[in-house]
């Protein structure tokens, strides 16, 4: 069994020595996985809604519906509303395709970054890594399917996607030790690894909230120093679950592509 202070410990360690590297891995990994984004515009949003409601009370209220019409297409003719829809959709599908083919390979070279940094062994290449021949093409493949399975999953009802978001968050690390372990393979182990685990993983990422709002006081700039510690503290965790996994046979050295026996120190 684990806990967030041993993790969150061994995690401090590492970056003791190794932060300013780390922090420039976290910032590809949150680029290349889509991270969200800490701007204000929520609050622009409300500003809008609030124009536009003043202006339906002050003025639109008062005329006919069709000059309500008629002032809407002045101000928005439909050709450049198209246009504007066709521009996002565009826009939105090279995101998509940038995230895939891109960000897929990155996030895992990131993630074995921090797996080896956790272990103190070699770090470098890890980007390369996920880039290196066949590679590339079983971390794609593997890591797509995972997503849109969470994606269907968060179709049917919010809290099942979010399970099974934690269910399947072992999958780019599994992909960092072995990118050609399998699509069904990946996600079956990932799914093993966190059985049993997946509430006490909310609760450690609920841990770093406090940083996070911290952070966020310098216009959300210092959100991104907070990155590397819950990354490493990440690490931590999948180097338990995998020595789980290892002891209790649902996956073997080879699966992962690990030598035998693994080099495991004390700490486990």
């Amino acid at each position: 069994m684990w806990t967030r202070k041993e993790l969150k410990d061994r995690a401090k360690a590492v970056l003791r020595k190794i932060y300013l590297s780390a922090l420039g891995v976290s910032i590809v990994i949150a680029l290349a996985g889509g991270s969200p984004s800490w701007s204000g515009s929520s609050s622009h949003s409300r500003n809008s809604r609030n124009d536009f409601y003043s202006g339906i009370n002050n003025g639109f209220s008062n005329n006919a519906p069709n000059d309500f019409h008629s002032s809407i297409t002045n101000v928005f003719p439909f050709h450049f509303l198209f246009a504007f829809l066709m521009f996002g959709l565009i826009a939105l599908l090279g995101v998509i395709a940038l995230r895939v083919f891109l960000g897929y390979s990155l996030e895992v070279g990131g993630r074995r970054y921090f797996v080896k940094s956790a272990q103190y062994k070699d770090n470098k290449g890890c980007f390369g890594f996920g880039f290196n021949g066949y590679n590339y093409g079983g971390i794609v493949k593997t890591m797509l399917v995972s997503k849109i399975f969470i994606f269907l999953w968060t179709l049917l009802l919010i809290i099942p996607g979010i399970i099974k978001s934690y269910a399947y968050s072992m999958v780019p690390y599994i992909l960092a030790d072995n990118p050609n372990i399998g699509v069904k393979k990946a996600i079956a182990l990932s799914n093993e690894m966190t059985r049993g685990h997946k509430f006490d993983m909310f609760v450690l990422d609920l841990s770093f909230i406090g940083w996070y709002l911290l952070g966020a006081i310098a216009f959300g700039i210092g959100i991104i120093f907070v990155l590397p510690y819950q990354n490493a503290t990440d690490a931590e965790l999948y180097l338990v679950l995998r020595r789980n996994a290892l002891d209790s046979g649902f996956c073997t050295y080879e699966d992962l592509l690990l030598d035998q026996p693994e080099s495991y120190d004390n700490r486990w």
